[in-house]
């Protein structure tokens, strides 16, 4: 019994969580792609760039653009599953650079000032595992190539 309650895992709650997942951390990125272009909260593409730029990063434009681009496009590609590995894949990668290089020294804590690398990584972490995972059932890419 005990065995049970602790260890035993049914295929659809597994299928059920990683769907949850990606509907929640793929709008999450989303909605960060939608505040770099000023349509959600108080930032916009034009101080991105010029925080990009005060890092001292090479082509803070260009940068700039591929962050949000990846947020947007990878975000609603995770929504609903489709090339799922390969968007979780570049959005992992951009928050793994946001973690080690925007928030470089400034330790973890997010309460930090300046804010620490506490948030970032914790959504590379969790995009790293959902990667590990997979799609699940509930996606186009099962539904289309039969993961």
């Amino acid at each position: 019994m005990m065995k049970a309650i602790l260890l035993d895992q049914a295929a659809w709650a597994l299928d059920a969580s990683i769907l949850i997942l990606r509907l929640f951390m793929g709008s999450c990125l989303v909605v960060h792609g939608l505040g770099k272009l000023g349509i959600v909260g108080t930032g916009n593409l034009a101080g991105f760039t010029g925080w990009l730029a005060s890092l001292g990063l090479p082509f803070p434009a260009l940068q700039a653009r591929l962050a949000m681009v990846a947020e947007l496009v990878g975000g609603a590609l995770i929504v609903v599953g489709f090339f799922g590995r390969p968007a979780l894949a570049v959005c992992a990668v951009t928050l793994l650079v946001a973690a080690v290089i925007g928030h470089k020294g400034a330790g973890y804590l997010i309460t930090n000032n300046p804010p620490g690398n506490e948030y970032a990584l914790n959504l590379f972490i969790i995009l790293a595992v959902m990667f590990l995972l997979g799609p699940g059932a509930y996606s186009l890419d099962a539904l289309i190539f039969g993961v």
